[in-house]
């Protein structure tokens, strides 16, 4: 389907198409109350406070990576504000004394070292576990959490050293883009393995990489994990999915500024992989766009790139049914993920719009970026 978004629009752009995203989160809103859990906005993978206020009933509150994570949590999303971190300095955690309730430490030596300051701040104490559960469907062992020698969560031959008596909540994130058998893999993996670690906490929290939205997710299946698990152990259950709640709910639009021609027909934009979508590179990631087919598929193949120095500023090769020309504009999918929340203005490249598509169809501008941005973070 076209996103009904006005000709003429400023590009380049982010969009967030609002009213797939309230259909997310009704997924989200559904697992919360029939399995009777709980679901945090992971801000890593989708920061906008601007639709704050639209995601707030549906959620519980939000997960943040770091301190400036945290901070906006707790001033623009309200609710429940949890953090982790590989580590913490002792800073960061006076830092945190008035933001977060709950934080989760990586490591029994992490705990040891801050759990005193941690409940003097009256924070709900997490310890991560590395499960040992590799279920990443995306990017192989760049994204697996559980991948040998990764430095995210105490091992299970660590555990038995550390002071359960302060541990609230046991953290198992290991999943990345992961369907239902994922999810619920890990779900009984974690009720065989450390069962006798989930019976000394209150809750357990699923992490994140849940893709919930995805198309043939049995939220149903899922929903049946949660409660017999909290039946079996009388834990509450986190999950905190961020990819998972906007999925396919936004676009990056780019306007073609030029053609060339070197061996192959190439399209110059004005949006950039590696400033604007990083993901293409890194996991790499591939997104549609609007009426687009794959290389040789339709009449016209173009390899796409943006107009940065760097070589390997590289989109992709898609074909379409006419030849491009310079102002045509092209709709990137499933771009509201790990996108804006990673850009950055290498060679001096501004910064694309953030706009929503609000539910009746209005396109509303809601931060656009300028010099100052740019020579902010330098000077």
């Amino acid at each position: 389907m076209v996103p009904a978004i006005p000709q003429g629009v400023p590009t380049p752009a982010y969009v967030v198409d609002l009213r797939k995203l309230r259909s997310n989160l009704e997924t989200a809103d559904r697992l919360r109350k029939e399995a009777g859990c709980k679901v945090l906005l992971a801000t890593k993978a989708f920061a906008l406070p601007a639709v704050f206020p639209m995601m707030r009933p549906y959620l519980d509150g939000t997960t943040a990576s770091g301190v400036f994570e945290a901070r906006m949590g707790a001033d623009a999303f309200g609710k429940e504000v949890h953090v982790y971190s590989p580590a913490y300095t002792a800073s960061e955690m006076a830092e945190l004394s008035n933001v977060a309730g709950h934080v989760y430490f990586n490591s029994a030596r992490q705990l040891h070292l801050h759990q005193a300051q941690a409940l003097g701040q009256g924070h709900a104490i997490g310890l991560r576990l590395n499960p040992g559960y590799s279920n990443a469907t995306l990017g192989g062992a760049l994204y697996d959490p559980c991948a040998p020698n990764s430095r995210f969560g105490e091992t299970q031959d660590g555990l038995s050293s550390v002071d359960w008596t302060s541990v609230h909540t046991l953290h198992v994130h290991a999943l990345c883009e992961s369907g239902h058998d994922g999810s619920i893999g890990l779900i009984e993996h974690v009720a065989n393995r450390f069962r006798e670690y989930v019976r000394r906490v209150k809750a357990v929290n699923f992490g994140g990489g849940h893709f919930l939205n995805k198309p043939g997710y049995d939220l149903h299946a899922l929903i049946r994990a949660v409660r017999a698990f909290r039946t079996e152990f009388g834990v509450d259950v986190y999950f905190e999915p961020g990819a998972g709640l906007v999925v396919d709910a936004g676009y990056m639009i780019s306007t073609v500024v030029d053609l060339h021609r070197n061996g192959s027909d190439l399209a110059i934009m004005d949006a950039s992989a590696s400033c604007h979508m990083p993901d293409v590179l890194e996991v790499p990631y591939r997104p549609g766009i609007v009426g687009s087919g794959g290389s040789g598929e339709k009449a016209h193949t173009y390899v796409l790139g943006g107009k940065t120095c760097m070589t390997g500023d590289v989109i992709g090769t898609y074909s379409f049914d006419r030849p491009l020309e310079p102002g045509d504009r092209l709709i990137f999918e499933d771009m509201a993920q790990y996108s804006f929340v990673k850009n950055n203005t290498f060679n001096g490249a501004p910064l694309p719009d953030l706009a929503v598509l609000h539910e009746d169809g209005r396109y509303e501008v809601v931060r656009r970026f300028t010099y100052a941005d740019f020579i902010g973070k330098l000077a």
